[in-house]
């Protein structure tokens, strides 16, 4: 099996995106499972974008959320201190941008039911240039992504 996987890699061919509109892609994504009465979730998803000219993720909605925003963690200091990108997440051409953990993310707010692990989330991601992209993600454990838990949903 990795003989196969890595002579299709040789060979220059692409595994399919799980989404795309245009030229992006996503390649990944999943949301962490929330505990009962928690207002907030996060997902993360990988955008790539394959074409040659920039593009910007600029907002999602989801039935699962009354809001979805996008954010940022960073270390300020001694601190993590997590913000909204208001202008977006750029997606330069022919670049991936991964979210995750501590850094970025789409914040759910406002959840209308706890987020439940082995169920999923579908959003529609929204984008300065290109069409919206529909992207269902699996909802993971409530520490997915984080160092020592590897997430798994191919």
């Amino acid at each position: 099996m990795l003989r196969t996987i890595l002579t299709v890699a040789a060979l220059g061919f692409a595994f399919p995106a799980l989404a795309q509109t245009g030229t992006i892609h996503m390649t990944e994504g999943f949301a962490r499972a929330t505990l009962p009465g928690a207002p907030v979730a996060g997902a993360y998803v990988t955008l790539e974008n394959t074409g040659s000219t920039d593009d910007r993720l600029v907002g999602a909605t989801t039935n699962a959320a009354g809001k979805v925003s996008i954010h940022e963690m960073e270390m300020q200091g001694d601190a993590m201190r997590m913000q909204p990108l208001t202008d977006g997440l750029p997606l330069p051409a022919g670049a991936t941008v991964a979210m995750g953990p501590s850094g970025l993310h789409l914040m759910l707010e406002d959840l209308t039911a706890p987020l439940a692990k082995g169920s999923s989330v579908s959003m529609v991601l929204e984008f300065e240039t290109s069409s919206p992209l529909t992207v269902e993600v699996p909802v993971m454990a409530l520490n997915a992504g984080s160092a020592g838990h590897q997430h798994q949903h191919h």
